[in-house]
């Protein structure tokens, strides 16, 4: 299995993720050997904004001499076999943030999910910011609720993907008190990941974290009260 990078949040455009962005950028060269790295950026999350995927490639070919592509799904009727040959060349694939529910809703219509899954099963890196950090959890925490108007509550949790077993909430210097009632109250264990840092997880197991100048943290609920432990940067 390949590795996955949740990054909880920050600006890529202002190079506030940079140093995980160069973590990121290090897997996929390793994979390339000695070609040039492909990455492959999916803005589902956020329409098919195409003002994303430019920042990306700013970053990713700028700053990283990486070679970038994107996948876009949602305005009109994708070409499944070149769709294809894009996530084949991918030696990472960084999935942009933006509302979770409905880019894993479209990704299931479009048939972009049975290619992620694929590219998973070979080793293939894959990246993610906010939604396409949670995404992989089987409990996510999210604001979806406010975008598809189901919920008078600006966060809430929904289902994940379920490739990795557990709870998390991005952004989590800005959601932690509600999101620690939550566990507190539902969960035994959870992940909160604060904008600028990242989990490292190796076949659905988080073995470290990275940093940008944010922490993750490992919630364990204890009784009535919530232990937090730092998550130990690699």
């Amino acid at each position: 299995m390949g590795k996955i990078i949740a990054i909880g949040g920050g600006e890529l455009r202002e190079k506030t993720t940079l140093k995980i962005d160069e973590y990121i950028a290090n897997l996929a060269k390793t994979r390339a050997g000695e070609r040039r790295a492909n990455a492959l950026f999916i803005p589902t999350a956020s329409h098919d904004y195409m003002p994303y995927y430019n920042t990306f490639h700013k970053v990713y070919t700028g700053v990283f001499d990486i070679k970038t592509d994107v996948a876009l799904t949602i305005f009109k009727e994708p070409d499944f076999e070149k769709l294809k040959g894009k996530f084949e060349k991918a030696d990472m694939i960084y999935v942009g943030g933006g509302d979770t529910v409905f880019m894993i809703e479209q990704w299931k219509k479009s048939g972009l999910l049975g290619l992620l899954e694929d590219a998973y099963r070979r080793g293939v890196v894959i990246a993610g910011l906010s939604a396409g950090a949670i995404c992989w959890f089987s409990d996510i925490y999210t604001d979806s609720a406010a975008v598809l108007g189901t919920d008078e509550e600006k966060y809430a949790m929904f289902s994940g993907l379920t490739w990795i077993n557990g709870v998390i909430s991005p952004h989590y210097g800005a959601r932690m008190l509600d999101f620690d009632k939550i566990v507190c109250y539902n969960y035994a264990r959870a992940y909160g990941v604060e904008d600028n840092a990242a989990l490292v997880i190796e076949d659905g197991s988080v073995i470290g974290s990275l940093s940008s100048g944010g922490k993750a943290w490992l919630l364990e609920r204890e009784g009535n009260q919530l232990k937090k432990t730092e998550i130990a940067s690699l």
